[in-house]
């Protein structure tokens, strides 16, 4: 049997912080990168069965 899921921990403090200067942050992915990602998605669409 699965086990339930644990509640998230709530940031305070410094570890805050860093986590909203994270998500600021924007990583450019080269193109490359991008058609691998496309690739890897249209693979697992391909199989998925959605009902």
């Amino acid at each position: 049997m699965a086990r339930p899921i644990k509640e998230t921990p709530i940031l305070f403090g410094e570890d805050a912080r860093r986590f909203k200067e994270r998500m600021k942050e924007h990583r450019r992915i080269s193109s490359k990168e991008r058609a691998e990602m496309k690739s890897i998605y249209e693979a697992v669409m391909s199989v998925a069965d959605f009902r």
